[in-house]
C-alpha cells in the first residue's frame, strides 16, 4: 500500500467533568489524530499520550516531534501495519506515537480491501461489556451520587480510583451501598509501595474483581511480593508495555490479570500479541481506556472482542467523557456497546465537529 502523506492533527476536547487519578486531574484531552492518506483509502489512528507525562514518559508534544522526525520519515515507499513496525522497531520507546501510526496505517489498508479491524483481530463478540471508571471525588457521598448514576445508565462493573487516604472508606461504602453483587474494583497508578501492604490488604473484605497496578510500574518483584500478601487479584497496567513485559510478569507470579491498553503497548498487533500469550497461560484480560474519543474506542472494542478479553472493559459510552464526540456517538445499550462492523475501525470522524476542535494541523507529504 503506498502512502501518499500524513496528516497530524491536534484536537482540544473538553471533558464533562474533571477526572482525577492518582497523579492528576484532567479537565480537558489535548488529543493528536493521526491521518493516513493513500489513493484508495484514508485511515486515523488515536494517540493516547497526555498533554504531560504524568501517566507514562510519553506526552502529546514528544509524540508528535517524535511521529515529525523519526517514525514518519523512516516508512517505506509501500507500507502494511506489519512494515510499519518494522520500521519504527529501531527507535526506542514512544509506543503511544508508535501506535497510532499503526492503526491509522492499518486502518486505511483494511478500509480499501473492506474488511474490518474486529474480523482482522480475531473478534469473537459483535458487543461488548461496559464498565466505567471512577476518578477521585471530594467527598464520600458525591461518590456513591455518581456511581448510582453509572448504575443508573447501566454499567456492569464499576473501576474505582484510589490512592493513599482515598482507599479502603470509599470501597466500603460503595460496597455497602451497592450490594455484593455490584463488579467492583479499584485503580492505584502506581501509588503505593509495599510497605503499604497491609493498608491492600484491608481491601480483602469487599471482594473486589482485582486491585489494578498498586505499586510503581518498574517493579514487578514488588509486584509479586504483594500477591503474596494480599488475597485480592493483581492486574498491572502500566508495567506492561510489550509482549515481553507481560512474559516476565506471568513468569515471576506478579499479576493474575492484564489491562491491555494498545497504545500503551504499541499497537493493536502487538496488544493482539499479549491477548494470545496471556490466553495461553491462563492470565485474565480486559480492554482498559484512556479517554479515547470514538476514533480510539471504536478501535478499542474490536479488540476487547477478542475471546481473550473475558473482565467487562473501560470502553464507556462516548458521553462518559465528552459532550460531542468526533464521530457519531458511541450508546450504551444494555450494559454493552456494539463492536464496529465496518471496514477499518468502522467509524469516521464528523468534519463539522472536527473543525471545531482542531487546534493545528500539519502535513508530512511521502
Amino acid at each position: 500500500m503506498k502512502i501518499t502523506g500524513i496528516e497530524l492533527r491536534r484536537i482540544a476536547m473538553p471533558l464533562v467533568a474533571p477526572f482525577r487519578t492518582s497523579f492528576g486531574t484532567e479537565t480537558e484531552r489535548d488529543v493528536l489524530l493521526v491521518r493516513v492518506v493513500t489513493p484508495d483509502a484514508e485511515g486515523w489512528g488515536e494517540c493516547v499520550a497526555m498533554s504531560e507525562p504524568l501517566y507514562s514518559s510519553e506526552y502529546v508534544d514528544g509524540a508528535a516531534d517524535a511521529l515529525r522526525r523519526f517514525l514518519i520519515p523512516a516508512l517505506p515507499a509501500h507500507a502494511d501495519a506489519e512494515a510499519v513496525n518494522r520500521a519504527m522497531e529501531p527507535f526506542k520507546g514512544h509506543r503511544m506515537a508508535k501506535a497510532a501510526l499503526e492503526t491509522a496505517v492499518l486502518d486505511a489498508s483494511l478500509r480499501a480491501s473492506g474488511r474490518s479491524l474486529g474480523s482482522f483481530l480475531g473478534a469473537s463478540r459483535d458487543r461488548v461489556p461496559c464498565g466505567v471508571s471512577v476518578g477521585i471525588m471530594d467527598s464520600v457521598p458525591e461518590l456513591l451520587d455518581t456511581v448510582a448514576g453509572y448504575l443508573d445508565e447501566g454499567y456492569v462493573r464499576v473501576k474505582l480510583k484510589i490512592q493513599p487516604g482515598w482507599d479502603v472508606e470509599p470501597v466500603r461504602a460503595v460496597r455497602e451501598r451497592f450490594g455484593p453483587d455490584l463488579l467492583l474494583q479499584v485503580d492505584a497508578n502506581a501509588a503505593y509501595s509495599l510497605g503499604d501492604a497491609p493498608r491492600l490488604a484491608a481491601l480483602d473484605a469487599f471482594g473486589l474483581l482485582l486491585v489494578e497496578q498498586p505499586l510503581a510500574d518498574d517493579d514487578m518483584v514488588q509486584h509479586a511480593r504483594l500477591a503474596r500478601r494480599i488475597a485480592t487479584p493483581i492486574c498491572l497496567d502500566e508495567s506492561i508495555e510489550s509482549a515481553r513485559h507481560a512474559a516476565a510478569a506471568i513468569s515471576l507470579g506478579a499479576c493474575s490479570i492484564i489491562n491491555v491498553k494498545p497504545g500503551r503497548v504499541g499497537g493493536y498487533l502487538e496488544a493482539r500479541r499479549i491477548h494470545d500469550l496471556a490466553r495461553a497461560h491462563g492470565v485474565t484480560l480486559w480492554c482498559g481506556g484512556m479517554l479515547e474519543t470514538g476514533v480510539g474506542r471504536a478501535a478499542n472494542l474490536a479488540l476487547a472482542a477478542l475471546p481473550g478479553f473475558t473482565l467487562p472493559g473501560d470502553t464507556s459510552a462516548s458521553r462518559r467523557y465528552f459532550a460531542t464526540d468526533v464521530t457519531a456517538p458511541f450508546e450504551l445499550r444494555d450494559g454493552h456497546l456494539d463492536v464496529p462492523t465496518g471496514p477499518g475501525i468502522g467509524v469516521d470522524p464528523l468534519p463539522g465537529v472536527l473543525d471545531e476542535v482542531t487546534v493545528s494541523t500539519e502535513w508530512i507529504p511521502l
